[in-house]
């Protein structure tokens, strides 16, 4: 099967400057298409020249997740909310691997995700903690214009997406726990 223009393109920036955060981009593409272990092995290898590169990281996480690796996954997630908190596609990655995995959210909560995943900035330094104010867990309520197609969060036909449900009821049961 002959590679998509946008892959065969990624690969020859990548293949002419290896140094180059092109890895990342190509990575996603594989991933997008299927290619699960191609974006991993392409993770792996571009993380080791650049390690903070946070989106390689989630990525790479994602694959992990659609290939079952579930521990690997939330390793490379939770390296991600240690450096940004509030990433979102870190927290959907987790939300998903907790889905798919069937974790009961007081599992999750008692293995103290907070304390392995926010860390202080420097010494001393106070320590983030997770808010217990259900609105910021999401924002206000946007006017939906008549225009837009059904099916696609309109008012006439939510948006239904069981991660993203399962996401908002996880997250309130951890600020919950956390009480």
């Amino acid at each position: 099967m002959a590679d998509s223009p946008r892959i065969e393109e990624l690969k020859r920036r990548v293949q002419s400057d290896p140094a180059s955060i092109a890895f990342a981009a190509l990575a996603e593409e594989y991933r997008r298409a299927g290619r699960f272990e191609d974006a991993i092995q392409t993770c792996v290898t571009g993380l080791q020249r650049h390690p903070a590169y946070l989106s390689a990281h989630v990525t790479l996480g994602r694959a992990l997740i659609e290939v079952g690796r579930y521990d690997e996954a939330r390793e490379e997630l939770e390296h991600v909310l240690r450096a940004a908190p509030e990433n979102l596609a870190a927290i959907r990655g987790l939300a998903d691997i907790h889905h798919r995995s069937g974790e009961s959210v007081e599992q999750y909560a008692a293995e103290d995700f907070h304390e392995r995943t926010v860390t202080p900035a420097a010494e001393g330094a106070p320590k983030a903690s997770l808010s217990t104010d259900r609105a910021t867990l999401a924002p206000e309520p946007v006017a939906v214009e008549p225009a837009a197609a059904p099916g696609h969060g309109t008012p006439e036909a939510p948006l239904n997406d069981p991660v993203l449900a399962d996401l908002e009821d996880f997250l309130a049961a951890v600020i919950h726990a956390r009480g």
